[in-house]
């Protein structure tokens, strides 16, 4: 597909430009609005096209924890017959807790692991069906709330019965960004791993004491603005750290909901190292 079409639709999800502005925009790459209509379903997640985790040998619960202003939702899933397992908070990109987000929470499970997919949106009602809503709602989340409602997560991790205590993030683009923020604002993380996700201040780099892994995609120019100096901060700062990115693959290229952005290759390389992160340094 067209890259300025990809392009295009990743301005659109990130608010950059209304629905309106984005269909009218298509309309002129693709040279008619029928044929914009044809090109959307192929941006669109598509959630009946993913990868499914087998279920048989994990446990999978909907789960609630008190978050700043009342309960937060979240899906936790563990591996069967075992316990004192690292903990992983799984952050959703900017549509909340949807169907492909669960789908990565199992397959951080699956690993052996307990993993937590939070709902971001819990304080507003939850993920709706539709995710242009969802992506509307995320833009109305008050920030700092929704920062202590995600420690409050990890806390509640740490406690678990099931758990060993130690403790790691994982987040896509929305939840890359919270996956740095996490990073900063907790000193008990151990490991925070960011796909795609924007960066912290410079000046906040100091505070991290967890080990960080970042994965970009060498195409998504909006998001790799931000690497230099993040990079310069981690150096500086003597943060461990390791920064990958992967040449000629977009933002989101390990949605495979999401055809025309996902990268198997990539994504798979990804998941290795972030795998193999976790392993090292919670067990």
């Amino acid at each position: 597909m067209d890259q300025k079409i990809i392009t295009l639709y990743d301005s659109y999800t990130h608010s950059q430009i209304s629905r309106k502005d984005f269909m009218k925009k298509l309309a002129i790459i693709t040279g008619s609005t029928a044929l914009a209509l044809t090109v959307l379903p192929l941006l669109e997640n598509n959630y009946a096209a993913a990868a499914t985790i087998d279920d048989e040998n994990l446990i999978v619960e909907n789960i609630t924890y008190a978050g700043v202003e009342g309960e937060m939702k979240g899906v936790l899933v563990k591996p069967k017959g075992k316990k004192k397992l690292g903990a992983v908070v799984v952050i959703h990109e900017n549509r909340g807790l949807n169907p492909h987000i669960i789908e990565v929470t199992k397959r951080v499970a699956a690993e052996g692991y307990l993993a937590l997919g939070i709902d971001a949106l819990s304080p507003l009602g939850g993920t709706p069906t539709d995710e242009n809503k969802g992506r509307e709602l995320i833009g109305k989340l008050d920030a700092e709330k929704n920062l202590q409602n995600y420690l409050k997560g990890l806390a509640y991790l740490r406690n678990h019965k099931d758990a060993n205590g130690k403790t790691g993030c994982i987040g896509f683009c929305w939840g890359g960004a919270m996956s740095n923020k996490l990073a900063v604002a907790d000193p008990k993380l151990l490991a925070a791993v960011a796909y795609y996700g924007s960066q912290p201040k410079a000046e906040d780099v100091s505070k991290i004491k967890a080990s960080v892994m970042l994965h970009y995609g060498g195409l998504d120019e909006r998001i790799n603005a931000g690497i230099p100096a993040y990079e310069a901060a981690l150096k500086q700062n003597n943060i461990d750290y390791k920064v990958y990115v992967y040449d000629g693959v977009n933002h989101a290229f390990n949605n495979d909901s999401n055809p025309t952005r996902y990268n198997e290759a990539a994504a798979k390389l990804a998941w290795k190292r972030t795998m193999d992160l976790f392993k090292e340094k919670i067990g």
